[in-house]
């Protein structure tokens, strides 16, 4: 089984267009954000969406533009602090946030705790937990009343960091709802040839997308293209060991999208094209063993594995407490990370930055 071809909507330049494109072509989710286009991609989604009201609608809160900021300070929802930095799991603040996303999308099928590891800097653990204790009580009181579908947590590096995991995600869960009757439904997580710990435990039996299918979750993978800057490294030799055939793009996220235990991969291609690549890539998937010697002949270039079932990093690190690209030392050109180029940031950026849709670079030069 393969994972859904959805629309992600993060650095979507034409949000609008792009899920024009991706409804036509069957996506079943879109997924978006209050902060994605500047702000602007609740408002841009909502006509779309009341074109197309069957498809499911993920939004997240956490994260806000300064203009928001700036408008939950006069609403007196935030304090000047947390304005300053541009995110907030606040009980209040989460209502506030959540009941502007409903007016503006018109219906929201699941909220995504958005990177809460982001609250983690500077606090213990156990405070980290108690914040997004605090979101998920504001959010079980929407899922009660029968306004969103359910919540979830979209993370950038919290799983792999050890920030929290999946059982602690859905303990927290059951504490927030007072029983054990709780409406967490939702994980995402990055899951590429980059970012290929959670491909590698999954195919293992193990790791947070196969703690979560246990659960009864519906799990999203983010960033399949890393941004796009995988594209950079899928070379001939790789894509062919993925298919034959295939173009960069369409390889990248069927590796992704093969991966055990994953529902959905967001793309954000904005053509029709490049979705019809993609897709007709992902009605075949790769088989557990094809999948397995993608990851195993990668980790076999690094020379074995990190001790979180990623591939290691150099200095002998694991790949689990940050998710970057290697300036390329000592790699064949056919790795992903033998890019030549310097790290990637570690968490998601606030989601006001604009680029070229991912799938939209796959054509583009492969080295």
């Amino acid at each position: 089984m393969t994972a859904a071809l959805c629309l992600g909507t993060y650095r979507v330049r034409a949000v609008s267009q792009a899920a024009r494109t991706a409804l036509a072509a069957g996506s079943p989710w879109v997924d978006t954000a209050p902060n994605y286009a500047r702000g602007g991609a609740h408002e841009e989604l909502r006509p779309v969406l009341g074109e197309h009201p069957t498809v499911r609608v993920a939004t997240k809160t956490g994260f806000f533009t300064e203009e928001q900021g700036r408008t939950a300070l006069a609403e007196e929802v935030l304090t000047r602090q947390e304005a300053a930095g541009r995110h907030s799991l606040e009980r209040g603040f989460v209502r506030w946030q959540t009941e502007r996303s409903l007016a503006a999308l018109g219906r929201v099928d699941l909220v995504f705790v958005h990177n809460p590891e982001h609250q983690g800097h500077g606090r213990d653990r156990a405070s980290l937990h108690g914040r997004v204790r605090e979101a998920f009580t504001a959010l079980e009181e929407f899922a009660h009343a029968g306004r969103i579908g359910g919540y979830g947590v979209a993370t950038w590096s919290g799983l792999t960091s050890g920030a929290f995991s999946v059982p602690e995600l859905i303990a927290l869960a059951r504490q927030a709802a007072g029983s054990a009757e709780h409406h967490f439904t939702g994980l995402q997580m990055p899951v590429s040839l980059i970012a290929d710990a959670p491909i590698t435990q999954a195919l293992n039996g193990g790791g947070p997308l196969v703690q979560a299918k246990d659960a009864g979750l519906i799990t999203f993978g983010s960033a399949p293209l890393h941004g796009g800057e995988l594209l950079d490294a899928m070379t001939p030799e790789l894509v062919d060991l993925i298919r034959p055939g295939l173009s960069a793009a369409a390889a990248a996220l069927l590796a992704a999208g093969s991966c055990p235990g994953l529902d959905v991969v967001l793309t954000s291609a904005s053509t029709r094209e490049h979705w019809d690549d993609v897709a007709k890539a992902l009605a075949a998937p790769l088989t557990a063993q094809e999948l397995r010697r993608v990851t195993d002949e990668l980790t076999s270039e690094q020379g074995g594995t990190g001790p979180d079932g990623g591939r290691p990093r150099p200095g002998g690190q694991g790949a689990g407490s940050h998710m970057y690209r290697t300036a390329g030392v000592g790699l064949p050109r056919c790795h992903p990370r033998a890019t030549g180029r310097e790290p990637v940031a570690t968490g998601e950026p606030n989601g006001e930055e604009e680029r070229r849709p991912e799938a939209g670079r796959g054509h583009r030069r492969r080295l």
